[in-house]
């Protein structure tokens, strides 16, 4: 739709609205039409900083696509993305297609096949925030407010939250025009994540990676750096880069990384590939505030796979510090979620996440068939919020792990399968016993120390070995139906 005009604010000439088939094509119109806008916001905005507002009102706008079927498309049924519900018009918002252009390509080209229809590339109707239209200038920041003789708002557009929201992945999206829509997050809730990462990790969304191991201990970086330095400098890896904190990328295994000032809250690094298809190692701490946040704004760049490889308290008497728990399925006491996603909700296993993470254990460890029961057990996780659980009436919290058969607890793993289940991503949890509180091996200095020099690189080792795996598989058959509601988007 074009908007409607309007003479009291000033808008940038874009393209009509045009329908395309090429792929390739309607992303670099998409492209067009972004830098355009973004373009006129910043210049703008410096033009306002300069000599004032002069009563006019500066808005630009997210560039959209938009489909419509009129009748239900005859498609492979085993694809769990790639086509429409039901007939009607479907739209997305986009933002940084520059960013995305792989992922808009695939899904365009499978939405344009699937229903041998053109999309229409055009500007939307939601407006660009001029925090995030300048996100990208180095030399331009918004200022706060008050800090400036003019009111922001009354001059440019700023981030609303009936556009900033998870309505569409959490099922209670309602339509004010009855179109449905095409993605699962809107321009501005992308916009708004790529803001939040940037800040969180201390470094640019683009050098993330399609597969993401979360850890919740420093001790697993050394280990990813050095396994990193081993690939860079071995020319058959195809891995080219290492990104550390701060955006300080290597491409020489030899090349030293210098300290940052200040760890960010999440601590990031990236084993790049050409193609995206890399690995990204997220230390997300200590409890699940953080794994939520972590993957709330991750999940925008729509990764294939994350998997959580940290440690956990091992509940049974049978097990054995540095045993390997591979979870299948979680009891969630961790409270953050249940706004958005009911305790009553199951979290299934992945069976195609659930075989890479086993196979990849017995690769490492040496392990096959009955004797992998040696060092892994496979049950339910549970994940709660009070880290020091341990100092309650233990008749409560024990009656609730044993009825659940669960197997090992943490702060951290259900909350990152709970939303990956959310966001449509698909995740797996390998843990590591680290001690067992119910009997009588608590967590000690001494203990911890000995365990980590022993266990981590193993640890690590098999996470990264099953997201290689992961990564060799195709996209339909790694996106499983499971995650997919009864009225889907058509892009993943």
């Amino acid at each position: 739709m074009t908007p409607q005009k309007d003479a009291r604010v000033v808008t940038p000439t874009l393209p009509a609205p045009e329908a395309f088939t090429d792929p390739k094509a309607a992303v670099d119109r998409l492209e067009q039409l972004y830098q355009a806008a973004t373009t006129f916001l910043c210049d703008k905005f410096r033009l306002v900083l300069e000599s004032g507002p002069k009563e006019k009102r500066f808005r630009a706008f997210y560039p959209e696509i938009r489909i419509t079927t009129t009748s239900f498309a005859q498609v492979d049924s085993r694809l769990s993305f790639g086509h429409v519900a039901e007939p009607g018009t479907h739209v997305a918002t986009i933002t940084r297609p520059d960013l995305f252009r792989s992922y808009l390509e695939q899904q365009i080209d499978l939405l344009v096949c699937n229903h041998n229809a053109p999309v229409i590339i055009g500007p939307s109707t939601t407006p660009i925030p001029v925090h995030f239209a300048v996100s990208g200038e180095t030399n331009l920041t918004v200022p706060q407010e008050g800090a400036t003789a003019f009111t922001l708002r009354d001059v440019f557009d700023v981030p609303v939250l009936s556009t900033t929201n998870d309505d569409i992945v959490n099922g209670t999206f309602v339509s004010e025009d009855g179109s449905a829509p095409l993605a699962p997050f809107t321009a501005q809730r992308v916009d708004y994540s790529l803001a939040r990462l940037s800040h969180y990790t201390a470094t640019d969304a683009e050098h993330f990676q399609n597969h993401v191991l979360f850890t919740n201990y420093q001790f697993y970086v050394s280990e990813f750096e050095a396994f990193a330095r081993e690939q860079l400098n071995d020319p058959t890896s195809g891995y080219t880069a290492f990104v550390s904190t701060g955006n300080v990328e290597i491409t020489d295994g030899d090349t030293l990384i210098p300290q940052v000032p200040k760890q960010p809250q999440m601590p990031t690094y990236h084993l790049k590939r050409a193609d995206g298809s890399g690995i990204t190692l997220v230390n997300i701490g200590v409890g699940p505030s953080n794994a939520k946040t972590a993957t709330d704004h991750i999940a925008v760049l729509r990764p294939h796979a994350w998997v959580m490889v940290g440690h956990c308290a091992g509940l049974r008497n049978s097990q054995s510090l540095g045993d390997f728990v591979l979870a299948h399925a979680y009891l969630r006491e961790d409270h953050v979620l249940d706004d958005d996603l009911p305790v009553w909700v199951p979290i299934p296993a992945l069976a195609e996440v659930q075989i890479a993470l086993e196979q990849a254990v017995a690769s490492v460890t040496d392990l096959k068939g009955y004797d992998l029961k040696r060092v892994m057990r496979t049950g339910t996780v549970a994940t709660i919020d009070n880290r020091n659980w341990e100092l309650r009436d233990q008749s409560g919290p024990v009656q609730r792990l044993s009825q659940s058969r669960a197997i090992a607890l943490d702060m951290e793993s259900a909350t990152i399968a709970a939303n990956g289940f959310r966001f449509r991503v698909p995740y797996g949890t390998l843990l590591c016993v680290s001690d067992k509180p119910l009997h009588g091996e608590l967590k000690l200095p001494g203990m911890a120390s000995d365990f980590y020099q022993t266990q981590v690189a193993r640890h690590l080792m098999i996470g990264i070995r099953a997201m290689e795996a992961l990564r060799d598989m195709p996209l339909e058959r790694l996106h499983s139906r499971k995650l997919r509601s009864f009225d889907e988007t058509a892009f993943l």
